[in-house]
């Protein structure tokens, strides 16, 4: 008989799979390297966004569950030829563990045999391509910019790239390179034998085997969940999730569940517990998250685990914006019961609440709970004080809450 977990249980399930609840960290009492780490181990990837008007997406989930903790840590984890993360497209662009690799050889295999689709790069660019990896041979790992002959070549659909940073893109996708570390941001590409141990390259597991792990961490990571949810984890394709799905609650791993609630049209959607999973009683936290976030990323969860309807305005017209530019999803508890769009003004030193709204339903007390975690994210960032714009219906208690404390 299929066991029946309730939506809020589920919720909280969720959120535990994803360290969230736990003991923050204050100022002064930064979490160590270990903590980090752990961090990383439970996700599983941290997704890459170049936007920082607050702070880029990679450093975010570790402040959302460990409060305050040191960036540097995390940077030498994550960049450096001897981090413990390499950097792929596994969700999206994102850090993930090194002995992670080797699953994605069956993506890496993919991308090589759709080349043609990337205009024409396996026709047109082979010969680039080839010298490429020559020029890496000869001189190390390098960033596209010191090895480009002609910057100011920009055609095709590439976004303004030049035709040495499309090839690189599309050899990082197919494994022919790997990204070693990012300078300023900007990826420093290497041949995988100059970035990876050798077990790692000549290791690569047969794709059933592989997509079975990577749907095992799926579901670890989330706790509870459907097809769809442990799908997109890592963005793979539906039908051998389903297959591996099968296989895993052969196993005793995967537990099927029903939520009330969790409906594809009229029908029950079939779910999954992790048979590892804990099932709190209950759940204390208060976490702004990034838009990038594990918690949040996949739309059509969150909207059915939290009621939230969630997008980012990054790329909407400034005058038909809602929330903000970057507005973080703010958790309360186990509900997500507002937005807050932020800003480091690195300059002035000031984190600016550029905008606040609460959600139907948010607690009277959501702008105290948030006010401690605005003060530890300013500290986190190095900045003085907290300033409110005043946009937005949660702005006022805040203003009112930050003269109190």
């Amino acid at each position: 008989m299929v066991d029946t977990v309730s939506p809020a249980l589920a919720r909280r399930i969720a959120l535990a799979a994803q360290g969230i609840g736990k003991p923050v960290f204050e100022p002064g009492e930064a979490a160590g390297p270990r903590a980090v780490g752990g961090v990383v181990d439970r996700l599983g990837l941290l997704q890459i966004d170049s936007v920082n008007v607050f702070e880029r997406s990679h450093y975010l989930p570790a402040f959302s569950r460990l409060g305050h903790y040191d960036r540097g840590a995390l940077d030498r984890l994550t960049y450096g030829r001897r981090g413990r993360t390499v950097e792929y497209w596994a969700h999206q662009a994102a850090f993930i563990p090194r002995r992670l690799w080797p699953l994605f050889a069956f993506r890496r295999a993919e991308y090589r045999d759709r080349g043609e689709d990337w205009g024409g790069w396996v026709a047109d660019d082979r010969g680039l391509a080839g010298w490429l990896r020559s020029e890496l041979a000869a001189k190390g790992p390098l960033r596209a910019s010191e090895i480009e002959h002609d910057a100011n070549e920009r055609r095709g659909p590439w976004w303004g790239w030049s035709d040495v940073k499309r090839t690189l893109e599309m050899m990082f996708r197919t494994g022919d390179v790997v990204c070693v570390e990012r300078r300023r941001f900007e990826r420093v590409y290497a041949l995988p034998e100059q970035g990876l141990p050798a077990e790692l390259i000549d290791s690569a597991p047969p794709e059933p085997d592989a997509v079975r792990e990577l749907v095992e961490l799926a579901a670890s990571a989330l706790g509870i969940g459907t097809e769809a949810d442990l799908a997109d984890y890592w963005r793979m394709k539906r039908a051998p999730v389903r297959r591996a799905i099968s296989e895993l609650e052969e196993a005793g791993v995967l537990l099927p569940v029903e939520v009330p609630g969790w409906r594809t049209g009229s029908k029950a959607t079939p779910s999954w517990l992790h048979r590892d999973a804990r099932r709190p009683r209950r759940m204390e936290a208060t976490a702004l998250l990034s838009p990038f976030d594990p918690v949040v990323w996949f739309r059509p969860r969150t909207e059915r685990m939290f009621d939230f309807h969630y997008r980012i305005e990054i790329y909407t017209p400034e005058p038909q914006r809602v929330f903000g530019y970057y507005s973080l999803p703010l958790l309360v508890d186990d509900r997500i019961v507002g937005r807050v769009d932020l800003k480091s003004d690195r300059q002035a030193g000031v984190l600016r609440v550029q905008s606040a709204w609460a959600e139907p339903g948010a607690p009277a007390e959501t702008a105290a709970r948030l006010v401690p975690v605005l003060r530890r994210a300013a500290a986190w960032q190095g900045l003085d004080e907290v300033a409110v714009a005043g946009r937005g219906d949660l702005s006022p208690a805040i203003e009112a809450e930050l003269r109190l404390s």
